[in-house]
């Protein structure tokens, strides 16, 4: 009963969650020092209009056909920034970004290959910003969403005192929930995007920043060491746990052989010596 009286409640006093994290989502990109920015998901262009401020060009793209007619229409007279009708798969596939920005549309596109392609599009040393939505799963999420359920309704009251009949036009492009719980998205950005940084945030979001390394390709060559220390230790793991040949200490001899061999190459591995097979 209660709920449902704040679901009305809220209903009347819409607000923008998204737009709540512009700022936010602006300073991470400045402090980057980024010149060219992507926006994916620009909705009518609120989060352009503050990335324009801060960034030379902004290119930002809109599947929904209502609001990116929107956005672009309000950016018209401005060369710095461009509007397109497409999703993400639609961008320019030979160019990088300094920058890339999502807001609540990761969770419509497939997670795993979406962060690898993100990863692609960033210039050396470039910054992919992100502020999400997360599937709610065990009682953590549910207490986490306490706040959220209490200042909601007061935001909204601050932000939009007035009765409003129809949400307003920028909290109508589609919606869909989100299928990746919290702990989904962190494993998967383990995986593609190393030393990201992922926050819990109010008002059933999270964020992620992640910075790519200045040198292109690195990503891939640490993935490939990472594979071939893996392959030494369990190469190594399986040479010592097989038993020695009765009578004979020749099986000892081999092992230590062994062992003095892959430690030495595990050694130049790790200071990022070549070692060639």
């Amino acid at each position: 009963m209660l709920l449902s009286r704040l679901n009305r409640f809220n209903q009347r006093h819409p607000w923008s969650h998204n737009d709540h994290y512009g700022p936010w989502v602006v300073g991470q990109v400045a402090a980057s020092g980024a010149r060219h920015v992507l926006d994916v998901g620009c909705g009518t262009g609120n989060l352009v209009a503050r990335l324009r401020q801060r960034a030379a060009t902004v290119t930002a793209l809109e599947p929904d056909p209502a609001t990116v007619r929107v956005a672009a229409q309000r950016f018209a007279d401005d060369d710095a920034v461009t509007i397109t009708h497409a999703d993400f798969a639609g961008r320019d596939p030979q160019r990088c970004w300094d920058a890339v920005t999502l807001v609540a549309v990761l969770h419509h596109l497939p997670l795993v290959p979406t962060l690898r392609e993100l990863r692609g599009c960033l210039a050396p040393g470039g910054r992919l910003v992100v502020v999400g939505c997360y599937r709610e799963a065990g009682p953590i999420d549910l207490l986490a969403d306490l706040p959220a359920i209490v200042a909601n309704p007061v935001m909204g009251l601050v932000k939009h005192p007035a009765r409003a009949d129809a949400p307003p036009p920028h909290m109508t492009a589609p919606t869909a929930d989100p299928k990746e719980t919290l702990t989904d998205i962190r494993a998967a950005a383990a995986l593609e995007l190393p030393g990201a940084r992922i926050r819990r945030r109010l008002f059933w979001r999270y964020t992620l920043v992640y910075d790519a390394s200045s040198r292109r390709g690195a990503h891939s060559a640490n993935q490939g060491r990472t594979t071939r220390m893996s392959f030494v230790r369990t190469y190594f793991a399986g040479r010592m746990s097989a038993p020695a040949p009765q009578g004979s200490c020749g099986g000892r001899q081999e092992v230590k052989k062994v062992r003095s061999a892959v430690c030495g190459w595990m050694g130049k591995v790790r200071t990022g010596v070549e070692v060639k097979s």
